[in-house]
């Protein structure tokens, strides 16, 4: 239905853990929650047609969207934690921090001071750093210089726009990266450090946390309030896991049949 049910290919994990297609992924009957956030799971400002279902990750979502007037939400978890149960890992041991600065999107540039955020990582990290920055920052020359001089940088792929140009990879990407690196951290709570947490990582969210234009700052206090025990250089890491499984969903994960009837493909023919 939403664009964005595509983003970082989503649809197309989800469809392959339902025996279908990954190239093709069928047409979800609602919106999928394409990013952790903390409000009713849809990204800001996406147009919601009234009466159509949104799958979202986690219990608490689901309450959030029904307090927010958007009582059709099904928890489904997120796609990261079906692709990571369903895909062996096949290395021997990891080393090193992966960090993901925080960053912009189409609609809003992130704006800070790059090199004090860099110096005070490698101050901080043991080493070796992989930074892993989105496709915006990766594309600004000017930005990438300043990490290509402090360690590793890679990106994990274009998220995808009205269906085009998405890497359908993107998260194949994300999880073979995390499970070779011993930390992820960030300056931004964010999908990114769930995701390492929940792939066997040390999280840690520490140093200038940046802003993007025309931000809603209060959004950022309330995160950093209310999971204090994912910030920090070395949070705890058993407790930071099991929140951050809370928030993606784990426990929630449907069969596939279950999930091909909740997105309504359960007409759709399994390839040949």
């Amino acid at each position: 239905m939403h664009h964005g049910n595509h983003f970082y290919g989503h649809a197309h994990v989800l469809a392959g853990y339902c025996g279908l297609d990954p190239a093709d992924p069928p047409r979800i009957d609602g919106y999928l929650q394409h990013g952790w956030n903390v409000v009713d799971g849809l990204g800001a400002g996406t147009p919601y047609a009234p009466g159509r279902p949104i799958f979202v990750w986690s219990e608490r979502t689901r309450r959030r969207a029904w307090s927010m007037g958007r009582p059709l939400a099904t928890v489904i978890g997120a796609p990261f934690l079906y692709l990571l149960g369903s895909t062996p890992d096949e290395r021997a041991g990891r080393d090193g921090t992966i960090w993901y600065p925080f960053h912009g999107w189409e609609g809003q540039h992130v704006t800070g001071d790059h090199q004090r955020l860099i110096d005070e990582i490698v101050a901080t990290e043991p080493g070796p750093i992989t930074f892993c920055l989105y496709w915006q920052e990766f594309r600004d020359d000017r930005v990438r210089a300043f990490y290509e001089r402090a360690g590793r940088v890679i990106c994990h792929g274009y998220r995808g726009y009205m269906r085009t140009r998405t890497d359908t990879r993107f998260l194949h990407h994300q999880l073979a990266e995390l499970r070779r690196h011993r930390r992820v951290a960030s300056n931004r709570l964010s999908s990114a450090v769930l995701y390492g947490a929940a792939a066997g990582c040390e999280p840690a969210v520490y140093g200038d946390p940046m802003h993007l234009a025309a931000e809603d700052t209060s959004t950022a206090t309330r995160i950093r309030r209310e999971w204090p025990e994912l910030h920090g250089v070395a949070p705890d890491p058993a407790a930071a896991r099991e929140s951050a499984l809370a928030e993606l969903g784990d426990g929630h994960l449907a069969g596939p049949a279950e999930l091909r009837a909740i997105l309504g493909w359960t007409a759709v023919r399994e390839p040949a």
